[in-house]
């Protein structure tokens, strides 16, 4: 009986031992403030920092799907954003790749604006990595009576360009930055 006793404390001091081991010393929960609130990004962010578990190279907690990098680090999505930064921006969607500008007109047309939907369709810099759509709504007036067409041409060509070269730069400064500091 006291051998049986001896076992059943013996285990349960084991598994407290484990679970204070796995917790790094710390109980769960903690200073909210240093998480984030969207569970997803928990995840990520307990991945990122080895608190997931594997089990034959099967992550648990981890989405199954791609590998994304936050957009922040990805030169491609930053130079889009930049280069469209003076439209109001309707949908952007950075897993799905794709950004959707609301409808913008400069002060001297009041009758006619623009609208871009860009697409990423990779990461890499290069000139078939987007997809642009710019689209032209001319009203005849008050927004009455207004046509709608695919603008193709000049200006898709001059946002491409104009992205693809931002983007090239601020992969440039992210290499040179990393020289810098190892």
């Amino acid at each position: 009986m006291k051998i049986l006793k001896s076992l059943k404390i013996l285990g349960f001091l084991s598994i407290l031992l484990l679970f204070f081991n796995s917790c790094n010393g710390k109980l769960p929960g903690g200073d909210a403030r240093k998480f984030p609130s969207d569970p997803e990004k928990r995840v990520q962010q307990n991945l990122k920092e080895g608190r997931g578990f594997k089990l034959n190279d099967m992550t648990f907690g981890a989405a199954r799907g791609g590998v994304f990098d936050f957009a922040s680090s990805n030169e491609l999505w930053r130079a889009a954003l930049d280069t469209i930064d003076f439209m109001p921006l309707s949908s952007v969607n950075y897993s799905g790749g794709i950004i959707i500008t609301d409808w913008y007109s400069e002060n001297n047309r009041p009758n006619e604006s623009l609208k871009i939907s860009i697409r990423f369709m990779t990461n890499e810099i290069r000139s078939d990595a987007l997809k642009i759509k710019v689209f032209n709504r001319k009203c005849s007036s008050a927004l009455l009576d207004c046509k709608l067409s695919e603008t193709d041409g000049v200006i898709v060509s001059e946002l491409k360009k104009e992205i693809l070269k931002k983007a090239s730069l601020y992969k440039e400064q992210k290499k040179k930055s990393k020289k810098y500091f190892k």
